[in-house]
């Protein structure tokens, strides 16, 4: 990664790289789970730049609705560009900016870990669903499940010590079911399913994968100095080998577990 990209946005990055590589794929798979249907009015809680926003757009088509909402200014600025007919706004998981009974889906991916209050969020999600309005919320399995991202956490540990290599893990901290089906309970719902889809992670090199993460705020952003991430880099042509496609590309399952309830 040269100077000018070092200097990009974030959310730039984010959607240029993470997205493609990690999040679009999932976004039909959450919007199944939640039974999104044409004509369906829908809120995506911490869209991101709007990759499930604009899996559920295409689907609910132009007789429905879709809102996107997120905590994050820059991440809606670049949602923003995007030419779907979508309303982005800005607002907190845990205090939803709707009116009770405006949803026929709630939907969210790969934000729930990061919310302040998890059982508040779900309860807000409820509150804004229609009666027989339908939920799906996806979080990451545990790291060891994404062979991948367990070989990256466990060279970060070697490499810079284990608080360095759990800062990468933090989006994988709800991977356990029995956790997610203790703040569904504390959330009033206890019935929620639980469900385990996998998918895939796909860059186009190791390379591009660390210098991903190099400008991931929300992980190792601002955690590892310059010369630490050459060392990374260095260091993880090798440990992340066994996962290479073709010679350069990289890939590995990454499973998560999805949330699902109805009201």
């Amino acid at each position: 990664m040269d100077v000018q990209d070092k200097a990009r946005d974030p959310a730039d990055v984010y959607d240029e790289q993470f997205v493609p590589a990690l999040f679009a794929p999932w976004g039909p798979v959450v919007a199944a789970e939640a039974g999104v249907r044409k004509g369906d009015r829908v809120l995506d809680v911490a869209c991101g730049t709007g990759a499930l926003t604009l899996a559920v757009s295409k689907i609910v088509g132009p007789s429905g609705k879709v809102v996107g909402l997120d905590a994050n200014p820059d991440m809606l600025a670049v949602a923003r560009r995007k030419p779907e007919e979508i309303e982005w706004r800005e607002g907190m998981a845990e205090a939803l900016p709707f009116a009770d009974n405006s949803f026929d889906a709630v939907v969210s991916q790969f934000g729930f870990m990061f919310f302040d209050d998890k059982p508040k969020a779900l309860v807000e999600m409820i509150r804004v669903l229609k009666p027989g309005g339908r939920l799906a919320v996806a979080v990451c399995d545990a790291v060891e499940n994404s062979p991948g991202y367990d070989a990256f956490a466990l060279l970060l540990d070697r490499l810079f010590g284990r608080a360095v290599g759990d800062a990468f893990r933090a989006p994988f901290s709800l991977g356990d079911a029995s956790l997610l089906r203790a703040i569904c309970s504390e959330a009033g719902f206890g019935d929620a399913d639980i469900v385990r889809r996998t998918g895939k992670v796909r860059f186009k090199s190791i390379d591009c994968l660390v210098s991903t993460e190099r400008a991931c705020v929300w992980t190792l952003g601002g955690v590892l100095t310059d010369e630490q991430f050459d060392r990374l880099l260095r260091e993880a042509k090798t440990a992340l080998e066994p996962f290479t496609v073709d010679g350069k590309m990289i890939e590995f399952d990454m499973p998560a577990l999805i949330m699902k309830a109805q009201k």
